[in-house]
């Protein structure tokens, strides 16, 4: 967008939101200070975060948003000059100049966009809890089942493995060997004890929830090849940051689903991402429509511990911001870390609605010259009460502005828009093929067949493949993934990230053999090993 008026054009330094007696700016240097936008349906908050999104990105900064609806696609496609955006550009002091911006979709589902994976251990046990909604007992005996899986060398990879295991600590009494022959799953069972009572309607509840994650499409996140987070932090070749959409759509037919997969990949940017400090401007900003289904239910531990996420993860130049109804849906300890934000408007026609508004206005700093209340409920289609940060850190005094126009298209794209910009996309290819490497229920299964160790006379897991099989065996002995162990080693970690690097680069069948011979039983790579301690550490309840 060109701006007629070059004193109010978006700087290095700042990004222009709109107008009110005075241009309203977000400054860059304290976007990962975090944001708040918040509004009822249908008074304008995709179009306020399509605004900050496109100035973001203009300025290099890579953002990541969930899109619910399909509207915010279309900043992947050139804008139009229809009548009100003209009008609001004017009524600003702008001439609108149209403009688009790289995209990349993705998509849990792999339908809309670049399938979106990640390993079940990589999740975690306290993450998939929540995701399933288990109760304490429930939980305890999931993380049973991964310390389990830790100490016997048990890959967690996708929904059969975990499966598999759950089936592998349910006691197992009733069935005693014949013929003199030993449970090849004895030792798990009495491990899994170890830890405290596992019982099988305990286990059975669990294998439930599964299956209605499963039948919700969940089972499809959870595999390989998993995301990498460095391909959301990508600029485009004219130095602008690459906007990133997750289709959710569907993925918000289960919201919980949706949630704990949005607060994971937030967790594994807190772990991967160095510590940066205070930077020009942020690394990457992180849009969270829907915010409050974040909250609904969650424990406090838990929320004390999405706040200190929040917190902390201001140093690692993330900058977040929610987006949802009203400030009160938003715990107040988290609510204090976000520093810039937007008020649409709010209607209070009943004594709740109107109590509603009133703790709205009392979240900004004052403006004598307004009765935030009052403009709250009086606000139209498009304009917004602001109050961003200023040099200092300080929340400047609430304003009420006229947002501008976005640059790019308001509203959803096309299927064969959106099927060019897939194929165009520079990580085509990279997720789209699912990996069925060999992980806990393969090894599980050598175990009761028999076959892990007289498959080669009793030196080890068997490699077979051919070539690939003896690589996979050459791998096993140097790095020691042959053995029974705890957490994985250095060298382990290393050899994963070996071969997720081949797999990058073979395409069809050779690809899922790699990733089968070489990669299958040696654990996640180095960085995301460490999260799911870490995360265990951040999330743990009690």
């Amino acid at each position: 967008m060109a701006i007629s008026d070059n004193t109010m054009a978006d700087t290095a330094e700042k990004i222009l939101i709109g107008k009110g007696e005075e241009p309203a700016w977000l400054t860059l240097a304290l976007g990962n200070h975090h944001g708040l936008v918040t509004g009822a349906t249908g008074t304008g908050k995709t179009v306020s975060l399509q605004v900050m999104a496109e100035g973001f990105a203009r300025a290099g900064v890579p953002v990541f948003a969930a899109d619910i609806k399909g509207d915010l696609s279309g900043i992947s496609e050139v804008g139009e000059g229809k009548d009100f955006i003209l009008k609001r550009a004017a009524d600003i002091g702008l001439s609108f100049e149209p403009d688009q911006f790289s995209t990349i979709f993705w998509d849990v589902f792999g339908e809309q966009g670049h399938p979106v994976r990640a390993t079940v251990t990589e999740m975690g046990p306290l993450l998939l809890a929540r995701m399933l909604d288990l109760n304490d007992v429930q939980e305890g005996v999931l993380n049973v089942a991964f310390r389990v899986a830790d100490d016997n060398g048990l890959t967690l990879i996708d929904m059969k493995d975990l499966r598999a295991l759950l089936d592998a600590i349910v006691p197992d009494a009733s069935k005693k060997p014949a013929d003199g022959k030993v449970d090849p799953l004895a030792p798990i069972r009495k491990a899994a004890q170890g830890f405290g009572n596992v019982t099988r309607a305990t286990v059975g509840t669990i294998q439930r929830q599964l299956l209605v994650l499963e039948n919700q499409g969940g089972e499809k996140f959870f595999g390989e090849p998993a995301l990498a987070l460095k391909d959301f932090m990508r600029t485009d070749r004219d130095g602008r940051g690459m906007v990133n959409i997750l289709v959710a759509d569907k993925l918000m037919q289960s919201p919980r689903l949706y949630a704990t997969f949005l607060l994971w990949m937030l967790s594994e940017l807190f772990e991967e991402l160095p510590e940066v400090g205070d930077p020009p401007k942020p690394k990457l900003v992180f849009f969270f429509d829907e915010a409050h289904l974040l909250f609904n239910d969650a424990p406090k531990p838990l929320l004390d511990k999405i706040e200190q996420v929040v917190r902390l993860i201001r140093s690692k130049g993330v900058g977040v911001y929610l987006v949802t109804q009203n400030p009160i849906d938003v715990p107040d300890r988290v609510l204090g870390q976000l520093g810039n934000r937007m008020q649409h408007a709010l209607r209070a026609y009943t004594p709740r609605d109107q109590k509603a508004v009133a703790a709205a206005a009392q979240t900004f700093r004052p403006n004598p010259k307004l009765d935030t209340a009052k403009v709250i409920s009086e606000l139209g289609k498009g304009e917004a009460l602001v109050s961003f940060l200023e040099g200092n850190g300080v929340p400047a005094v609430v304003e009420r502005i006229l947002v501008r126009p976005p640059s790019a298209r308001i509203g959803p794209i096309t299927p064969e828009e959106r099927k060019a910009i897939i194929d165009a996309s520079p990580v085509k290819g990279k997720y789209d093929t699912a990996i069925d490497a060999e992980s806990a229920y393969e090894m599980l299964q050598k175990r009761i067949a028999g076959t892990a160790a007289s498959a080669n006379g009793g030196q080890g897991p068997a490699s077979g493949g051919g070539m690939l099989g003896q690589i996979g065996a050459i791998a096993a002995s140097i790095f020691g993934t042959n053995v029974t162990h705890g957490r994985l080693s250095t060298g382990q970690l290393i050899a994963r990230n070996i071969a997720r690097s081949l797999t990058d680069k073979v395409v069809g069948g050779a690809a899922a053999d790699v990733g089968r011979s070489v990669g299958g039983s040696l654990g996640g790579s180095i960085g995301r090993s460490i999260v799911r301690g870490t995360l265990g550490g951040l999330l743990r309840r009690g």
